[in-house]
């Protein structure tokens, strides 16, 4: 059953890499058809066709290699220039040859072209893809913490620790001679539920935690429900170092007042915003990711080579995604558990695809938006200065800088399948 587990939870990944990309492309495809661009094939993954099929002037299909996928948008670029006069050498050629496919998406297109449409649709059309991405993120962590809901801590006590052990300590059971801890020298018991702290009504485990933090030294009432009726009794938090949650959300160390007690936690739907600002927080967590990108794939190389374990927060190729998907698939867990880790293994992925899409170099749709925005500014200072229009900007020049670009990004998908295969991310310690 394990096997079929692990294979179930990587064929899920696939499939939802596979939605996620081609809803990207769908955000290119939608806009450029409103604003009346001719759009001719649509196609997820890359490599020989599989299966297509023409429905109006667009090829939908899909090819054999699913790593990615691309539309074929008229006139991405202006036309060729008649003569230019270019040097023979290896760039000028591959700059010809992008130029006469680019000249070959044109066509009987007319006016229908990408780059004779205004800037700011240009923008809607490059940004359409990680926007969908964003959105995407945005409904599957909605769906995580509003849906499923996220594990949270409750008033009702799960264990009480017998004795107050030092923080920095490895022992594990209490020994004769030990400090008892408060709350077991009061009497509190697993499964009593916490109703009251010094007299003032608590509602979640924060509040109480807060109110016995302050208390060290001092005995106060702690009233509990047990068997359906309130129980009063006499505690005494001691002064220990502990970590705790502050009023900003922020896991803290400190000497504080401590009684020996944990909660019991349980799935708590959080509010709808809840998405929206773990959605922010990724975004925030990608971009680190990206932009400290030449060291992390350095570290990921220096990892697989000395075996040493790698970042889990580093960067993950497709292999090593679909691998967390099938251990956590076949993990003994609970299935919803299981369910909610994929959920944000999917969603945390769209971001990833967002933000390393918009990355400001070509082929990818960052490069695209600097090109329109360039094409804007000069339109914008030719009005200003009443010198006519002027020639659009000719993205073909960059080939050379894209070919260096997509071989640096083939070398890091390399060395990323290479790290994911023999050194894999281990998240659940059984490395």
């Amino acid at each position: 059953m394990a096997v079929i587990a692990f294979i179930v939870g990587v064929l899920v990944m696939l499939v939802g890499l596979g939605i996620s990309i081609a809803l990207h492309e769908m955000g290119h495809i939608l806009p450029a058809k409103a604003f009346g661009v001719r759009v001719g094939q649509y196609m997820i993954g890359f490599g020989p066709t599989l299966w297509s099929r023409r429905m109006g002037e667009t090829e939908y299909g899909f090819k054999a290699l699913p790593l990615g996928g691309f539309i074929s948008i008229s006139g991405m670029y202006p036309p060729s220039p008649e003569a230019e006069g270019i040097r023979k050498r290896v760039w000028s050629t591959l700059v010809q040859e992008a130029r006469a496919a680019n000249d070959e998406s044109i066509g009987d297109a007319g006016d229908r072209v990408l780059y004779k449409q205004a800037t700011w649709k240009r923008l809607v059309v490059m940004l359409g893809g990680p926007f969908m991405n964003l959105v995407l993120a945005a409904v599957l962590f909605s769906i995580l913490y509003s849906g499923i809901g996220m594990y949270t801590s409750t008033t009702t006590v799960g264990t009480v620790s017998q004795c107050v052990l030092p923080a920095d300590t490895d022992q594990t059971e209490c020994a004769s001679g030990d400090t008892p801890s408060p709350a077991a020298a009061a009497g509190l018991e697993p499964g009593d539920v916490i109703v009251a702290v010094d007299g003032t009504d608590v509602a979640t485990f924060d509040e109480a935690s807060a109110i016995i933090r302050v208390h060290a030294g001092d005995t106060i009432p702690l009233t509990v429900e047990r068997d359906g009726s309130d129980v009063t009794l006499q505690i005494t938090p001691v002064l220990a170092e502990n970590q705790y949650t502050d009023e900003n959300g922020d896991t803290v160390t400190g000497q504080v007042g401590f009684v020996g007690f944990s909660p019991t936690t349980e799935r708590e739907a959080q509010p709808i915003w809840a998405g929206i600002q773990a959605t922010g927080q990724q975004v925030g967590n990608v971009v680190d990711v990206i932009v400290h990108l030449p060291q992390r794939i350095y570290e990921t190389a220096v990892d697989l080579f000395t075996g040493q374990a790698r970042d889990p927060d580093g960067p993950i190729g497709v292999v090593g995604v679909g691998r967390i998907a099938g251990e956590v698939a076949a993990a003994d867990a609970p299935i919803m558990d299981r369910v909610a880790t994929i959920v944000n293994l999917l969603a945390s992925l769209n971001v990833a695809l967002m933000v390393f899409n918009l990355i400001p170099l070509l082929p990818l749709d960052g490069g695209h938006v600097v090109v329109a925005l360039w094409d804007g500014i000069k339109r914008m200072w030719f009005r200003i200065r009443r010198k006519g229009t002027p020639k659009p900007a000719d993205a073909t020049r960059l080939v050379p800088l894209t070919l260096v670009v997509v071989t640096l990004m083939i070398g890091m998908s390399v060395l990323l399948l290479a790290a994911d295969l023999f050194n894999p991310v281990d998240l659940f310690g059984t490395g």
